[in-house]
């Protein structure tokens, strides 16, 4: 055991086709690196990876498979466990920063062509320079509206920012909200020491957040926010090399939906960030239906393989099949390309790491039953989970702190309220400018008034020029 857990940030991939066991095999291994004292988050796609927070009752086929295994050691018990929901309905809600997320980011899950990205980069950039917070999404519509009002603000970067561009951000913005998806930005943030953190008795805790809705509503933030949780947690932990145990194993269900559609330069950077991130202590798993969902580049960082049966009808999918089979070290005792197709329920094909780290070669293996209970939760069940959890109170209420749209709204108001305040009568002592146009009036003394004011400036100017020339030893020519 000791042995798998310091290989358990090599990675790993659950496969198989729909009802040959997946869920259970997955929460069997979140039930393992629980009780090692390692920290779980996982997605929970189906909405019944929630029964690990109660005690199994085995029975039927389940009751059968515990004991045809003599040496298993099956105690039913409940596991500490933390809900989560985008919509904080089921779940605390989870939120994140736009600019804790970050332009390249949130292009993807916009969808946003090469000339709408640019003025996305260019009005993070602005919001930056200018000390404005972006949020949540009334902050970037808000800054997206006042940069095509003020484009001066632009400065070297006005040939990235059209007014087409920024309309075309904003509906895709209207199109976000209108998913529901404007409820994953805003604070409080989740932080991540909170997922860190072990159980009060040294278990480590299991994070499930809630995506069965949301991967089917709006699947583009499913997955755009499993990209930032990961990508957050490769700049935040430190360097921890060869630890006995990871720090947290994270599980990506539906894992197909974090590489489709991805822009090269986000793929890239994903394969970078898990080739990367388990010298940080953290171990991802997937869990999808074919290993061919996943890149090459991320298949190649796999140290556990666990394949459940797959079905072959197809030319296509017989050839995916040999393909699946030849990813294994292979086993003289059984073909593996037939057991594929052999394999039954909770039986699935396992490759691990031997001790230097190449593959073993492949075992037909029986998977065991959880010790928690295999199904959801009720309503009340749930709702007592979530009222005892260590993050009752802390993420619950949402916090609406001064930034980009409070901002500008001031601002705009301020410049509202001085266009249309009535005209000041000049006081004694005034400019000669002024004076010469109370003296003259009409249109005359409007142009003298103008023409004054810029002789003074331009008097003005050539003094601070003369007054740095100075200071700075230079002459002027």
């Amino acid at each position: 055991m000791a042995q798998a857990l310091r290989l358990a940030n090599r990675h790993g991939l659950i496969a198989g086709a729909t009802g040959t066991g997946k869920t259970v095999t997955l929460q069997h291994l979140m039930e393992a690196f629980s009780d090692a004292g390692v920290a779980v988050f996982a997605a929970d796609i189906k909405g019944d990876l929630c029964g690990i927070g109660a005690a199994g009752t085995p029975q039927g086929k389940v009751a059968e498979r515990i004991a045809s295994m003599p040496w298993l050691n099956h105690r039913p018990q409940a596991y500490p466990v933390t809900l989560w929901d985008v919509q904080g309905v089921s779940g605390h809600p989870l939120r994140t920063t736009l600019s804790e997320m970050g332009p390249l980011l949130l292009s993807n899950l916009l969808e946003l062509t090469d000339s709408q990205q640019a003025a996305l980069y260019a009005t993070f950039k602005v919001a930056d320079r200018e000390g404005l917070l972006l949020l949540d999404l009334k902050d970037l519509k808000a800054m997206l509206n006042h940069l095509k009002d003020h484009p001066e603000l632009l400065g070297a970067d006005s040939a990235l920012f059209t007014s087409g561009s920024s309309q075309a951000v904003l509906r895709r913005l209207a199109v976000l909200e209108q998913q529901g998806a404007d409820a994953l930005f805003g604070e409080p943030a989740l932080q991540l020491e909170d997922i860190l953190h072990p159980g009060a008795d040294g278990r480590g805790r299991i994070h499930l957040l809630d995506a069965s809705r949301l991967v089917h509503e709006a699947p583009k933030v499913y997955a755009t926010f499993l990209l930032w949780l990961l990508a957050e947690l490769f700049e935040q932990l430190p360097e921890r090399g060869d630890a006995d145990k990871p720090l947290l194993a994270l599980f990506f269900d539906e894992a197909h939906l974090l590489f489709a559609d991805t822009p090269k330069a986000l793929q890239e950077r994903l394969e970078q960030v898990v080739r990367l991130i388990r010298s940080k202590g953290v171990g991802v798993y997937f869990v999808t239906q074919s290993p061919g969902d996943l890149p090459d580049a991320v298949l190649a960082q796999l140290g556990l393989r666990i394949q459940h049966g797959l079905r072959a009808f197809t030319a296509k999918e017989q050839k995916s099949l040999r393909a699946v089979a030849d990813g294994f070290r292979s086993n003289p005792a059984f073909d593996t390309l037939s057991v594929l197709t052999e394999l039954g329920i909770g039986e699935a094909l396992v490759s691990t790491l031997e001790e230097k780290g190449t593959p073993t070669m492949v075992q037909r293996v029986a998977i065991a039953p959880p010790q928690s209970r295999i199904g959801p939760l009720n309503e009340a069940e749930r709702a007592a989970l979530i009222r005892q959890s260590p993050q009752a109170g802390r993420y619950d209420k949402a916090v609406d702190r001064e930034s980009a749209y409070e901002r500008l709204t001031t601002r705009a108001a301020a410049a509202s309220e001085a266009q249309d305040a009535p005209p000041v009568a000049p006081k004694a002592g005034g400019s000669f400018a002024d004076m010469a146009g109370e003296l003259l009036g009409g249109v005359a003394g409007q142009a003298l008034k103008s023409a004054a004011r810029q002789a003074a400036n331009q008097i003005g100017r050539e003094l601070v020029r003369g007054l740095l020339g100075s200071l700075m030893g230079k002459k002027r020519r």
